[in-house]
């Protein structure tokens, strides 16, 4: 029998990593359409993403559907989002006496909202209860255990990008064109933020911190991909570009003419950003990235400060504006941080991703 893996939609970055599970365990993505808060409305044609998929990929109608996966799979994968489908897919699960694994991202309790207060303890069972566990990353994996009272059936699945995509050679040429077509001075310094422009993801204290630091450095932009309800703020700032989001192909441009990215996610009582996945992207052009310690890839141990990007405290702008405007003045630190934060990427990988899941079926008692 093959094994059900629910989920919400196929974004372009999980891709790779649902086709080496299809292709090491018999691993079926089942999907059960938008409407999660990080997918952009952009990305909403399910029916395409399913056409398109070189894997076993099909919809999935909606819990009663996810209760019936018994029947039909040996084992099911969830993650955490997804509303009822989380526990609809574990009681289905558990009427037919098959195993279930949990896709863990959540590394905070989200607090706020009936529906919250209501489903948590649900959450709560299949944290305990689950016949393994995989988790993005360390940070998440000792919230879980806090659970689970135990380690041995949670394994860290590494957040991974395509590598060949977001880390192929980028000629100046290539730059010089992106720069031009965005109406971008061709030798002006660029920080750069990918993502959705919202409040959790610290954007007003980014532009708090953007003013301070284009007062120092006046020939500076701001470059900001993607759109949201704060999307007006960023495109009225002074030295500010707002550019509409674009595929995953045509980053690694952008990512090679930055000297920084920076990720400025701030916690609130409903989010706390999973991982963010734009530091992966950004440090295999060996760009540095400066994050906020509310992002799960400083948590999680990618970016550490000093060593593979900058880290600064969350909501605080003067911190934020001082880490970019350093980066800014010091040539060789972007270059070490960059390249030191390449160089981690080799524990991030598709392979080592899959890998873990394998581990996590083992322990289940799913053998390959």
């Amino acid at each position: 029998m093959a094994i059900a893996l629910v989920t919400n939609v196929i974004t372009p970055y999980r891709a790779p990593l649902y086709r080496l599970l299809a292709e090491r365990y018999g691993v079926e993505v089942l999907c059960f359409g938008a409407g999660q808060s990080y997918v952009p409305a952009w990305f909403g044609d399910l029916d395409a993403q399913l056409a398109a998929a070189p894997f076993p990929a099909r919809r999935l109608d909606g819990p009663r559907a996810a209760l019936r996966l018994g029947a039909r799979y040996a084992a099911a994968i969830a993650p955490v989002a997804g509303g009822a489908m989380l526990p609809a897919t574990y009681a289905g699960m558990r009427a037919r006496r098959r195993r279930f694994v949990l896709w863990a991202s959540v590394w905070a309790h989200p607090r706020g909202g009936a529906k919250a207060a209501v489903a948590f303890p649900l959450v709560r069972h299949v944290y305990r209860h689950a016949d393994a566990v995989v988790t993005y990353g360390p940070h998440v994996s000792r919230y879980v255990a806090g659970y689970r009272g135990r380690t041995d059936d949670v394994f860290v699945a590494p957040q991974s990008v395509d590598g060949a995509l977001f880390g192929r050679p980028v000629a100046p040429a290539e730059t010089a064109t992106w720069r031009a077509a965005n109406g971008l001075p061709p030798d002006a310094p660029l920080l750069l933020y990918v993502g959705r422009l919202v409040p959790e993801k610290g954007i007003e204290v980014l532009l708090d911190a953007w003013r301070r630091v284009h007062a120092a450095a006046p020939r500076a932009r701001l470059v900001a991909i993607g759109d949201g309800e704060l999307a007006p703020l960023v495109a009225a700032a002074d030295g500010a570009h707002l550019l509409a989001p674009v595929g995953a192909e045509q980053l690694p441009v952008a990512y090679a003419a930055a000297s920084a990215v920076t990720l400025p996610s701030i916690p609130t009582p409903r989010f706390r950003e999973p991982w963010g996945l734009v530091c992966n992207e950004a440090l295999h052009q060996a760009t540095p990235v400066v994050a906020t310690d509310a992002v799960g890839a400083v948590a999680g141990g990618l970016v550490r400060d000093g060593q593979t990007g900058l880290v600064v405290p969350a909501g605080d702008a003067a911190a934020l504006a001082a880490a970019l405007t350093r980066l800014l003045d010091d040539a060789p630190l972007r270059e070490r941080l960059g390249n030191d934060g390449r160089a981690a990427l080799a524990a991030h990988t598709h392979a080592l991703q899959a890998d873990a899941f394998g581990r996590a079926l083992a322990a289940a008692g799913i053998s390959s």
